[in-house]
């Protein structure tokens, strides 16, 4: 009954006279009909979510309750709109008590739904619901009820309040469907082009929320008429929603555009106010959260009042009792605020090879810099600012005044990558605002990006011609410094395998070579010293399982290619990997799986006739090159009959390559690894030719930890570019130099390692 009544009552039409009492009618009825389950079916939330469930109309129920909801959220926003004359001349307390009364009715429905969704069982159905999910319903009416907006109502504290609080539910249904682990609630949403755009435009009302919320002054709001009720957890929550999608592939780069120019003007606050704001165990004001206790005689009862009488001036205004939700310490509430702030900044920051598009590299540091070079809207309260020359320094301290809070936030609030992404930020921000470089030096950055991401290789020799002459004073140390970084991260990062790439990273190591001073060789391992932590800080989304989960469900992969569309195998496979390491859970197994499909698909993408992981050691112009084998024939190398089947491809796309300049790599067997000198550059690869980083030999001879190289048929190498996982397992391991990558870099300084010559390659002049 239930059912069909809401699937009536979405029959409604908006095209309503404002004066008509249908819209308190309906609202009433829509709010009365859902509440009456909790009578007739339990109270408790879970045993009705149990229930709703189980039965063989739920996606019916779930549908109509959605639409129904909407239309109360259409019918408030309308008598908003609408009541501009009355509420401005003030002649009729009418105008005020309806609106009241639909957002009184509109939180009762939008909470019992905000209620079932909390319930896991509820949850995952409604992620399996195609309407609702996939084609953007709960997107809708997130929508409608962001955009509520009531500028001659603002000094209604029991109006303003409640529209805060129905706005912060909605941002919590958004949230556990973002979180839950079953099914990806962004990845549906992303499964169709008008659902992205959708969640986009929520989005970005989210962030001018957002930014509405953090540029009030907070002593200001303590003592303002709204703080007479809850407002509910608007502010946190959207900061919690925002941070969910700012480390979503899909949205980052738009939260980037957005949302940039805010960060920025928070920084260039006065250190006094920003350390009010951020790094403070103490707001003058936080947000309550409450639960609405809703009765359905009373409000059955207002709205026949409502019906019968032709002047409710004379009706006493209904007022539901209002439960507050004391969950959370003030202490806690105010570092969770902050520590949503740094992973904002940490998600922005981060650049994920194979998974963020090369566009997105730099993209927030680029932006951020440039806001930073101009003077800040007028988002924040504008007395509070610092321009002129002591803008500069007001950002460095800033910056380093949250990076010391945000430590005292681990491991509660905070992880270490987290921490470690929002130091590498700053790290590359602070000497780019010097206070006596700082116009200078935004100009600068501007070129060098642009020439960085439209001229990779007149980047190149501006770099290096800037490394070699000290006479040159257009580019800063500091500046240089970032440049030569962020080339070496277009080399190391993996993620393209156009052919233009492939000719800049040999070109930059052939150029190596041919200036390969001793100096120049220490100012290489500085670069790639810092560079090594970084490449850790790219890769934390791609670590969730280790080497031996991936061999298994790639094994599994080739019987069930399609496996990502079967809720029910990624369970059982989530469960497996879960006795071979860390815990694997569906979500994380789910989103690991659409990851590597996207992969793929740009691999398959931007591939050349021969395809291959190794392409970028191709070139894309010129004639032929030629590579020679020079693997003795009854090594012991030809009986890794991968790596040798390998090998034979890469030497043979290498004989066809179109690019002259570029250098020869050598396949050396086990009985030539002599010819490996110390202080060359070689190319690692696995025993599937996949290619593990790049490095420098340093040592051929001998013995290393206690395993004598020429009988092993191994050399030492210097990892310099890792492109595998920091924790894949070493071929050779010991005592002294651990058993990954990630211990070896611990125990030795360095990435130092032992590698089978016939899976190393080397790079040689013409």
């Amino acid at each position: 009954m239930v059912f069909y009544e809401l699937l009536v009552l979405n029959n409604y039409s908006l095209d309503i006279q404002d004066s008509s009492s249908v819209p308190l009618l309906h609202s009433a009825l829509v709010a009365c009909s859902l509440y009456l389950l909790t009578g007739c079916i339990s109270s408790q939330w879970q045993d009705l979510a149990l229930v709703i469930v189980a039965h063989p109309k739920v996606d019916m129920f779930m549908d109509v309750a959605c639409r129904a909801v909407h239309l109360v959220v259409r019918f408030l926003q309308n008598k908003l709109s609408a009541q501009r004359s009355d509420i401005c001349a003030k002649s009729s307390p009418t105008a005020e008590s309806m609106v009241n009364y639909l957002c009184q009715q509109c939180e009762a429905s939008l909470q019992f739904l905000q209620l079932l969704c909390q319930q896991k069982p509820f949850q995952e159905r409604l992620l399996r619901n195609k309407e609702l999910c996939r084609k953007g319903g709960i997107l809708f009416l997130a929508q409608s009820i962001l955009k509520l907006h009531s500028p001659y109502l603002e000094e209604s504290s029991t109006v303003m309040a409640a529209l805060s609080r129905l706005k912060a539910k909605v941002l919590s249904i958004l949230l556990h469907l973002c979180e839950a682990e079953s099914i990806s609630y962004l990845d549906e949403v992303a499964s169709s082009p008008r659902s992205l755009d959708l969640a986009k435009a929520v989005t970005l009302e989210v962030l001018e929320l957002l930014k509405n919320g953090l540029s009030k002054d907070p002593k200001l709001l303590s003592a303002g008429p709204d703080r007479t009720y809850p407002m509910g957890l608007l502010q946190l929550n959207a900061m919690r929603l925002v941070d969910i999608f700012s480390d979503d592939s899909n949205f980052r780069s738009y939260i980037t555009v957005y949302f940039t120019e805010f960060l920025s003007a928070i920084f260039s606050l006065s250190h006094g106010d920003f350390l009010s704001m951020w790094c403070s165990a103490d707001l003058p004001v936080r947000e309550e959260d409450a639960t609405l206790y809703y009765e359905l005689f009373p409000a059955a009862g207002w709205a026949l009042d409502s019906v019968s009488s032709s002047d409710l001036s004379n009706t006493t205004n209904l007022e539901f009792t209002l439960s507050p939700n004391n969950n959370m310490s003030q202490a806690s509430y105010v570092h969770q605020r902050t520590s949503l702030f740094v992973k904002m900044i940490a998600n922005l920051h981060c650049f994920v090879p194979n998974i963020c598009e090369e566009q997105e590299r730099n993209l927030f540091l680029q932006k951020f810099l440039g806001c930073l070079q101009t003077d800040p809207p007028k988002l924040l309260p504008s007395p509070a600012f610092i321009s002129g020359p002591q803008k500069a320094a007001a950002i460095c301290r800033n910056m380093r005044s949250l990076s010391c809070h945000a430590e005292s936030l681990i491991p509660t609030f905070l992880n270490d990558d987290d921490m470690r992404l929002l130091r590498a930020f700053f790290n590359r921000v602070q000497p780019l605002v010097n206070p006596a470089e700082f116009e200078e030096n935004r100009v600068q950055e501007e070129e060098q990006f642009y020439v960085r991401n439209n001229h990779m290789d007149q980047a190149d020799d501006i770099t290096r011609q800037g490394m070699m002459d000290d006479k040159d004073k257009s580019l800063t140390p500091s500046a240089l410094k970032e440049i030569d970084r962020d080339v070496k991260n277009v080399e190391t990062s993996g993620l393209d395998t156009s052919s233009t790439k492939g000719k800049n990273a040999i070109d930059n190591l052939v150029e190596s070579l041919r200036e390969n001073t001793h100096a120049g060789v220490q100012e290489d391992e500085k670069v790639e010293t810092v560079q090594t932590e970084e490449k850790q800080r790219r890769k934390r989304k791609l670590t969730i399982m280790n080497d031996e989960q991936v061999t298994i469900i790639e094994r599994a992969l080739l019987d069930e290619p399609e496996m990502q569309r079967n809720a029910a195998s990624i369970q059982s496979w989530a469960d497996k990997l879960s006795h071979h390491g860390s815990e694997v859970t569906c979500s994380q197994l789910r989103n690991w799986l659409n990851n590597r499909k996207a992969r793929l698909a740009r691999a398959s993408k931007d591939a050349r006739p021969l395809p291959g992981p190794d392409n970028a050691f191709a070139g894309k112009q010129g004639g032929p090159q030629q590579g020679h084998s020079l693997r003795a024939p009854n090594s012991p190398g030809q009986e890794t009959g991968p790596s040798n089947t390998r090998g034979t491809r890469i030497m043979s796309r290498m004989n066809t390559s179109e690019n002259p300049e570029a250098p020869e790599f050598v396949d050396f067997g086990a009985a030539e690894f002599v010819q490996c000198k110390p202080g060359q550059f070689v190319v690692l690869v696995d025993g599937k030719g996949e290619e593990i980083g790049k490095g420098k030999v340093h040592q051929v001879h001998g013995k290393w930890c206690g395993k004598s190289l020429e009988e092993s048929g191994t050399c030492v190498v210097d990892v310099l570019e890792l492109k595998a996982d920091r924790w894949v397992k070493l071929p050779y391991t010991s005592e002294a130099t651990g058993t990954t990558f990630e211990e070896a870099e611990k125990k030795i300084g360095v990435i130092r390692v032992m590698w089978d010559s016939n899976k190393i390659f080397l790079l040689q002049l013409q």
